[in-house]
């Protein structure tokens, strides 16, 4: 991993002059980008700097991005030739997250125009990395050190929605042979229980009414409490839960093999953790499951699945999926094809598989043509979306609460997510967001909901 003074081979960029006094965030990818791009504003906002509307109005553009997709980067360099203005100028440039942790000093050598590059572990240095900048010394900080930024950053302000992301587990040691995140996140790490209770208070106090907690293993967090007491996120969660003005609880994205007894056990004993898991299979091959060093196979899978749907039977099942991983023959598409069949997705997330520079599987021999890859992703999705479609049909005829999130397109609609995180669209006109409201959903689509607020038929 690149050091910030270890750039001989960069060009410095030239001079920029006045410090920038208006920013603009653009986070790519996961949600956990998106908790960070968030956390870099709020730290400009406490530098006395001011949130842009828009990119044309920021003097300084930050582009967070995600290393996840080959078609992500791309993006990246695409974004970074675009911020070029028609009078030939340009605002200050920053390149933050994974594309940035992985590709340094190539995007310095690629992109002249980038003026600050910084890695997921390193941005609560932006600051100084923006004085570097302005004098024209090189501003490059992919360091990866135990993670230390929390405590740098500012602490959490009032949000603009009823809804927060909290950050709680960073970094993977799982090591599957496509993934580059331990490369790019580093080693799991897990936050203080204190410093969560007390980011969660902050967001609740500031209007935050549900709460999702991030991890790329968020599950295998781990902490001790106020009491000296060992804790797992299950021990985490009942914590939250006690905190008055805390609706809802979610958490995203678990690994199967730390899907402990007693986090399951929470769906079926809190109320406020909502019927919603996340957990990726990505194969159904065992064979497959192997060659990416995912350390379970189908069967271990479904056996979590049904314990889960035991302790809690109404629980939205949510999973990801690569087609054409190297060597995947016909078969072992089938078996992927089986194991949605049998799990049963309320939704789920299918990618084609994207070799990776720097990882295992991009070496490996038997690349799939993308002829094939299009091919299976088409069948997948085909079944995936069935599911979905049926899932949502279901919930037609039943009453449930739905939290108001945004505005709809229509004139007085409200849009908001079920437990179940489906969207939900309603009109009542005496809600605002913010708002838990009772519904009947009335209808379903492929991809939302239509709700009957019942505030409005029994008023």
């Amino acid at each position: 991993m690149s050091h910030p003074t270890d750039t001989p081979t960069v060009p410095a960029p030239a001079p920029i002059g006045d410090a920038p006094s208006r920013y603009f965030v653009t986070s790519f990818g996961c949600q956990m980008n998106v908790y960070d791009g968030e956390r870099m504003g709020e730290m400009l906002s406490a530098q006395g700097m001011q949130a842009a509307a828009t990119r044309e109005e920021a003097d300084l553009v930050i582009l967070n991005t995600c290393h996840i997709r080959e078609k992500a980067v791309a993006r990246v360099y695409s974004d970074i030739g675009r911020l070029k203005r028609e009078d030939g100028s340009k605002p200050m440039i920053a390149v933050a997250g994974c594309v940035a942790q992985a590709e340094g000093e190539e995007i310095a050598r690629r992109a002249r125009s980038v003026d600050i590059v910084v890695g997921p572990q390193a941005y609560h240095r932006l600051p100084q990395l923006i004085e570097q900048a302005r004098t024209g010394q090189p501003a490059i900080d992919t360091d990866m050190p135990a993670v230390t930024k929390f405590g740098a950053l500012p602490a959490r302000t009032k949000q603009p929605r009823p809804t927060a992301f909290l950050t709680v587990q960073e970094g993977c040691d799982k090591f599957c042979t496509y993934c580059v995140v331990p490369y790019t996140r580093g080693a799991e790490i897990s936050r203080p229980f204190a410093d969560l209770v007390d980011e969660a208070k902050a967001l609740v106090d500031g209007g935050v009414r549900e709460i999702t907690l991030l991890g790329q293993n968020v599950n295998a967090w781990a902490g001790t409490d106020g009491k000296g007491r060992p804790q797992g996120l299950d021990g985490l969660i009942e914590v939250l839960a006690e905190l008055p003005g805390l609706e809802r609880i979610r958490y995203t994205t678990s690994h199967p093999n730390d899907m402990t007894d007693g986090l399951i056990a929470a769906h079926r004993d809190i109320d406020k953790l909502m019927p919603y898991l996340h957990l990726p299979v990505q194969s159904g091959s065992d064979r497959i499951l192997k060659a990416m060093n995912r350390s379970h196979n189908a069967a271990s899978y479904l056996a979590i699945i049904d314990k889960v749907r035991r302790s809690r039977p109404d629980i939205a099942l949510s999973g990801d999926f690569i087609v054409g991983f190297p060597g995947e023959t016909e078969a072992d598409f089938e078996a992927t094809l089986d194991i949605v069949r049998a799990a049963n997705y309320a939704q789920a997330y299918s990618f084609k598989y994207s070799p990776r520079p720097g990882t295992p599987a991009a070496d490996m021999e038997d690349q799939i043509s993308a002829q094939i890859m299009d091919e299976r992703l088409q069948r997948l999705q085909e079944l995936l979306g069935a599911q979905q479609h049926a899932f949502n049909a279901a919930t037609v005829g039943k009453r449930t609460r739905v939290l108001l999130e945004r505005q709809g397109r229509k004139d007085g609609q409200l849009v908001g997510k079920s437990p179940w995180l489906q969207s939900v669209h309603v009109i009542d006109p005496a809600a605002r967001l913010g708002d838990l409201i009772d519904v009947e959903i009335v209808s379903a689509g492929p991809n939302s909901l239509e709700g009957l607020s019942l505030q409005l038929v029994t008023a």
